[in-house]
């Protein structure tokens, strides 16, 4: 019973890992690229999700219930999980070890994330363009956020790499080496468009 458990809930965790928060982390990042058109660009694109109907529903439901889950049963796995580096030392042997370390952190930057912005915005401060300009224009913070983010980029890669094997979706070695290509390519993509997205804040 206990090992049937466990096996509902890692895949109801790598489920969740993908969708719905991996879908809201790419879209998440692709609203905030908007201000490489300038800040009126964000602001306009930022409003249009901040005014979308239900949105505390759809925020709770949709993100934070689910980030919840993944957060806490993410850390029972990184916690007791063991990894073979030392011994072994291969390419999925470090992307195991990646993966507890970037959730790790992941975690830390959303906590800290949600707290700088949206617990803000619930007292009153509205998000936008100057907001986050003031954030990003400190060094340390500039670089907490880079971190946070490529860790949260590479968490979900990577975590897509594992959803499609634990689902039995790729299979074969062939397509677990393809995939693994793919991947880093979504890691690659998503790590440009943030970027551009952090110096465009700063600008």
């Amino acid at each position: 019973m206990a090992g049937n458990r466990e096996f509902v809930n890692r895949r109801l965790h790598s489920l969740l890992g993908v969708i719905p928060i991996g879908l809201f982390l790419t879209q998440h990042l692709v609203v905030n690229h908007f201000i490489t058109g300038g800040p009126e660009s964000f602001n306009k694109a930022a409003g249009f999700m901040g005014n979308l109907p239900f949105k505390i529903v759809l925020e709770t439901v949709l993100i934070y219930l689910p980030l919840l889950y993944h957060a806490i049963y993410g850390l029972y796995i990184a916690f007791t999980g063991t990894s073979n580096v030392k011994r072994f030392g291969t390419f999925r042997n470090w992307m195991y070890l990646l993966q507890r370390i970037t959730g790790v952190i992941t975690l830390i930057f959303i906590a800290w994330h949600v707290w700088e912005t949206r617990v803000a915005a619930a007292f009153g401060t509205e998000i936008n363009y100057d907001m986050m300009h003031d954030i990003l224009s400190s060094p340390f913070m500039f670089g907490f956020y880079l971190v946070g983010i490529l860790s949260a980029i590479f968490h979900f890669a990577n975590g897509l790499w594992s959803f499609l094997v634990s689902w039995g979706i790729t299979v074969s070695p062939r397509s677990q080496v393809i995939t693994t290509y793919v991947t880093i390519g979504v890691f690659v993509i998503l790590s440009f468009i943030s970027i551009q997205t952090l110096i465009a804040f700063v600008s």
